[in-house]
């Protein structure tokens, strides 16, 4: 059977635990952490002038998403930023 002829999902019930909304340059990102019977986990909105782009996090690896998202920050800091080519 193809996964275009299934019949919808019913909507789970999802509970809000915690939300907080974040704007940096055009974009807004809602950060929500939700529970339903299959588990926690954060759902990542990004709004975009309307258009809206989301991940879904499992609560099992949020530590672990947490320290890559440290890492980064970390190396962003340290790797100097390109410089535009006054040539181009």
């Amino acid at each position: 059977m193809s996964k275009y002829n299934q019949q919808p999902r019913p909507p789970v019930n999802e509970d809000t635990l915690k939300s907080a909304e974040i704007q940096i340059e055009r974009k807004n990102f809602v950060f929500t952490l939700k529970e339903n019977p299959r588990g926690r986990f954060l759902r990542i909105t990004e709004d975009v002038g309307g258009r809206r782009d989301t991940i879904i996090i499992p609560s099992t690896g949020l530590a672990e998403f947490k320290k890559l998202v440290d890492d980064m920050v970390k190396s962003s800091e340290q790797i100097p930023e390109k410089q535009p080519d006054p040539m181009e």
